[in-house]
């Protein structure tokens, strides 16, 4: 008899590989930033509007992808990101200047818009409450590994073949994906034919999602304190990830004075850091709302990962030994790693039928963090002559997001 591996647990491989691969593309241009940055002759502000312009684009369109994945399905949104995705990627290799570069990367932001609002909604439907933590772990672990091999998949073809052949191979990559989802990928459990009346029935009794609950307007959603909260929140702790997604190689190289090649090894092992945060943040999580409760629960470990990502920021922008700077943002990226997921887990405790519009509005907030990052720490670097003053700027702003964490009810519903 053949072992049978449930459907949810299919699902959630595609879901990860899905932001695997959206991570290697987004952290691509910040590896060969430098090339970039040489043969357009480009500044640090210059640079930092072309990170910005993905953010924007992202941002403003995160709430409606998040909405159509409510009310469509996720598939067909999955389908369409990643299509565009690659589409822009492959484009990003045909760029001729600053301005090329601008368009391009705002386009690709609109094409890779809502796949975390969609990739939560698949979760809420797929898998029972008792197991979202642990599935919003490996949607989030995802990031990562695309993050880590990024350098070592990337840095080699750029060295090789030039910066523009990695754009060309990872557009590739992602067409591949979309046959895939195509294949096997399913909106709810009862449109697959051969999954076990037994899991279909466990997923159905116990996951968030109900037939008999209402989809809200974004208006009815925008009303509710808590939503503002979670936005304001998210909002600074974008200003950390995107940090180490978009600057930090570029951090490496011209702020510390490490070689291409020397940062390669640096920036595998932050993001292997943020799988380890990963692993231990999910199982945490999930024990500590057993032992105290949803509220407490939630509270407890994403304000103690964000708190301790800003600390360790701090250290890394004030220590005056590049390695042991280092070190000490692999120790901010664990943090941080450690408990983000917590965001979305609330995201999906309030909005139920709704996750997919919540998401896209904490996102949104997220994005427009992720959007002034990219361009205020560009040009504080280059008016300060610094890097580490923009640095101490992320920590702060990471300090005044965790004090969130002290209002953010996850017991309270946008159907309350």
């Amino acid at each position: 008899m053949l072992l049978y591996i449930p459907y949810r647990f299919r699902i959630l491989s595609i879901l990860c590989l899905l932001t695997t691969l959206t991570y290697l593309d987004r952290i691509c241009i910040s590896i060969v930033g430098v090339r970039i940055k040489s043969e357009f002759s480009l500044n640090n502000e210059q640079f930092g509007w072309i990170l910005a312009a993905f953010s924007l684009a992202y941002a403003l369109f995160e709430i409606p992808s998040g909405w159509l994945g409510d009310r469509f399905g996720p598939k067909k949104v999955f389908i369409r990101i990643v299509w565009l995705w690659s589409v822009f990627t492959a484009f990003t290799g045909l760029a001729s200047g600053l301005l090329s570069l601008i368009v391009i990367r705002f386009l690709f932001g609109v094409g890779e818009s809502g796949t975390y609002p969609n990739a939560i909604i698949a979760v809420s439907r797929w898998f029972p409450v008792s197991e979202t933590g642990r599935a919003l772990t490996w949607v989030g672990i995802g990031s990562q590994i695309g993050s880590a091999i990024a350098p070592l998949l990337i840095t080699p073809i750029a060295i090789h073949f030039g910066w523009r052949m990695s754009f060309y191979t990872l557009a590739f990559i992602g067409l591949v994906w979309i046959g895939i989802c195509y294949l096997w990928f399913k909106d709810f459990p009862d449109q697959f034919k051969n999954i076990h009346s037994e899991e279909k029935e466990f997923i159905q009794t116990n996951s968030r999602y109900r037939t008999s609950h209402s989809i809200q307007s974004l208006t009815a959603i925008l009303k509710h304190r808590n939503v503002w909260m979670i936005m304001g929140m998210y909002f600074c702790y974008q200003w950390a990830q995107y940090f180490f997604v978009a600057w930090m190689p570029i951090y490496l190289q011209q702020g510390r004075g490490f070689t291409e090649t020397q940062s390669k090894p640096i920036i595998t092992f932050l993001f292997l850091a943020g799988i380890l945060g990963f692993f231990l943040g999910g199982f945490f999580s999930e024990w500590i709302v057993k032992v105290r409760g949803i509220k407490v629960g939630r509270r407890i470990t994403a304000f103690c990962s964000m708190f301790l990502c800003a600390i360790f920021t701090l250290i890394a922008a004030f220590i005056k030994n590049d390695s042991l700077s280092s070190y000490s943002l692999m120790l901010s990226n664990f943090a941080f790693a450690f408990g983000v997921m917590t965001s979305y887990a609330v995201c999906a405790d309030i909005g139920k039928n709704n996750t997919g519009t919540v998401t896209g509005a904490m996102n949104f907030a997220g994005q427009m963090g992720a959007f002034f990052l990219a361009l205020l720490f560009g040009k504080i670097a280059d008016l300060t002559h610094s890097f580490q003053i923009p640095l101490f700027v992320v920590a702060c702003i990471l300090l005044l997001g965790s004090s969130f964490w002290f209002v953010i009810d996850p017991e309270k519903s946008t159907e309350d």
